[in-house]
């Protein structure tokens, strides 16, 4: 099998969590006899300094004739006071719109090493492993009539049906593989449009009996994140409430930098770490590759239909953890603290013996 990867390592440390992901992802790719052909272009602020925009044609282009995007971090302090336009995040906006990325996957999970890296008491979160469905390319963020005088600013946050109903089949379809619960956040005492998102929702719901639809309103999920995660599966809302409850579910697990993420459409599919860009550590090899080696491991599973080694990926990375393996941004003075390569070459090699204990173990049965 053959597979074509875009790369767009960004700015920042997304160069060095870029390279480290790769390194593992050929790596796991020739277990499967998976054939990975890469070509890599400039995103964000470096596109930017190269060619005075964030996001060129040629990178769109370069993202249809593949099979699935891989992005690293973009932005910083360097690029702060251009227009709006011409920010390094403008250009992530204008990606997801080009590819028609309507659906944001991002894992909220705790590994049991790691509970003590988290702000929350251990018997809150331990245990914790749900996942948030954002709605990508419509609400308030693309809303129009948009904009702002010296007498009053304005944004439109509008849902057309197809809209709700294409985010809430992939949701739903997800948590039959899961529990079989779902959560639909929304603000419904307040806005209509969160009224008619519920209406959707709730239709769509009965193509699919054997999962268990909630409602939550969106102020009440983010105390309920806090306070008990482990009661959530899967979670479905829109883009502005989807962009709070996945961050406030990023941070209960410790780091950002430990969070994944998938962007998924009808052709296309980006995969990306949750963490910025962090200027203040680019170049050093401090930073913490785990969220952008995960990020692999969505892609082996959603793009390459090879769930077994996303699986083992992820239990490679929670047994490089267990090992006591951490990165400067996790360590808590009890771990054994190196580098961006570092880190990735451990979970290879734990990925290695995984891989083989699962052949071992299936050629005995």
């Amino acid at each position: 099998m053959e597979k074509k990867v875009a790369l767009l390592p960004g700015d920042g440390i997304g160069v060095e969590v870029m390279n480290a992901a790769v390194k593992l992802m050929h790596h796991v790719a020739a277990k499967y006899d998976l054939t990975i052909e890469t070509s890599e272009s400039l995103m964000g602020g470096c596109s930017y300094d190269a060619h005075g925009t964030p996001l060129t044609d040629e990178t769109i282009e370069l993202c249809y004739s593949s099979d699935a995007v891989l992005l690293g971090a973009v932005g910083g302090y360097k690029w702060e006071d251009l227009e709006h336009h011409l920010k390094p995040e403008a250009a992530l906006l204008k990606l997801r719109k080009s590819l028609g990325l309507f659906t944001n996957i991002r894992p909220a999970k705790v590994y049991p090493s790691f509970v003590n890296s988290s702000s929350l008491k251990e018997s809150a979160i331990i245990g914790t492993d749900f996942v948030v469905f954002r709605e990508l390319t419509g609400g308030i963020y693309f809303g129009e009539p948009r904009g702002y005088d010296e007498n009053k600013g304005y944004n439109t946050m509008v849902y057309e049906k197809y809209e709700i109903e294409r985010i809430a089949h992939q949701a739903f379809k997800v948590a039959q593989k899961r529990k079989k619960i779902l959560t639909s956040v929304d603000k419904a005492n307040v806005l209509e449009v969160s009224q008619f998102w519920r209406k959707v929702v709730e239709e769509v719901s009965k193509e699919y009996p054997d999962v268990e639809l909630s409602n939550m309103y969106v102020d009440n999920t983010a105390m309920q994140v806090v306070r008990d995660p482990k009661q959530f599966d899967v979670i479905v809302t829109s883009n502005l409430f989807g962009d709070i409850i996945s961050d406030i579910a990023g941070m209960i697990t410790g780091s950002l930098g430990m969070l994944p993420s998938a962007s998924l459409g009808d052709k296309y599919a980006l995969y990306e770490p949750v963490h910025g860009s962090a200027p203040d550590i680019a170049g050093e090899n401090k930073a913490n590759p785990i969220a952008m080696i995960a990020s692999v491991g969505m892609m082996f599973d959603l793009s390459f239909g090879l769930q077994e080694a996303a699986i083992l990926i992820d239990k490679a990375i929670e047994k490089t953890l267990d090992h006591g393996y951490r990165t400067a941004d996790i360590n808590l003075d009890d771990g054994n603290v190196v580098t961006t390569d570092r880190m990735a070459d451990m979970i290879i090699k734990n990925f290695d013996i995984i891989y083989n204990e699962n052949r071992e173990s299936v050629f005995t049965l």
